[in-house]
């Protein structure tokens, strides 16, 4: 994928990414004005992505945060339940590759 904006967020080029896979996408991340913090879907979900029989929830963000990410949704007490529903789990990991100045994203499947 290929970005001539610097300050493309990392939820719009999964979203990108998703869709150009077939992937029906809905953001699920939003932000709380009363409690002023960004809420997810079950706690780890930024975008919710569906295709025949597969449902797929992605927790989005840059390479460098990608283990916190994963250690996020390890640890947290609902990843049980989304596993047990047999909703895959991945994180993307995105990133500008300095040579060719075009977006880059590592998948980690967590489920």
């Amino acid at each position: 994928m290929e970005n001539n904006l610097a300050k493309i967020s990392p939820t719009q080029l999964s979203l990108a990414q998703l869709r150009a896979d077939g992937w029906f996408c809905w953001i699920t991340e939003h932000y709380n004005f009363y409690a002023k913090i960004r809420q997810d879907l079950w706690g780890f979900g930024d975008i919710l992505a569906l295709k025949p029989n597969q449902i797929l929830c992605v927790q989005t963000t840059t390479a460098s945060n990608m283990s916190a990410r994963v250690k996020k949704i390890a640890d947290h007490e609902n990843v049980g339940y989304v596993r047990d529903a047999n909703i895959l789990i991945h994180v993307h990991g995105w990133h500008m590759d300095a040579k060719t100045k075009k977006w880059t994203c590592k998948v980690k499947d967590i489920s």
